[in-house]
């Protein structure tokens, strides 16, 4: 791995809100990354299923190391998610986001959060800026 990949790496793991929830970065690429989370019992909505922000939380970490993989700050310009399936408790969920469109100083990802059978939890598109 390169110098760059370790120091995008390093800050990415650093990040605080992450850390919280539990987030971890499992896969780091130029323009591609994968990030887990274990459903707790502290991520559930008053329903019992997992909160909609956790889940987003998830998909927007994997957005944010894949877009920021290359060593330029990238910020988000807009962010879109779609929740398909509910999941259980003990459940560890996978975003794995890719880079699909670059122009200039923006670029699309598209990410997608599955379950531990493959199964699409979850679609999450969002565009970033590097200025």
């Amino acid at each position: 791995m390169s110098s760059v990949a370790d120091e995008v790496r390093e800050r990415v793991e650093s990040d605080a809100f992450c850390e919280t929830l539990g987030i971890d970065v499992v896969e780091l690429e130029t323009g591609y990354a994968r990030t887990e989370l274990t459903i707790t019992e502290e991520l559930l909505n008053f329903h019992g299923t997992p909160h909609g922000g956790a889940i987003y939380s998830l998909a927007d970490a994997a957005f944010a190391a894949a877009s920021n993989s290359r060593g330029e700050p990238a910020v988000a310009l807009e962010t879109n998610i779609s929740y398909l399936e509910a999941v259980d408790t003990g459940e560890t969920l996978t975003a794995t986001a890719e880079e699909t469109h670059v122009a200039g100083s923006t670029a699309e990802y598209e990410v997608e959060v599955t379950d531990g059978d493959d199964g699409r939890i979850a679609t999450f598109r969002g565009r970033v800026y590097r200025p």
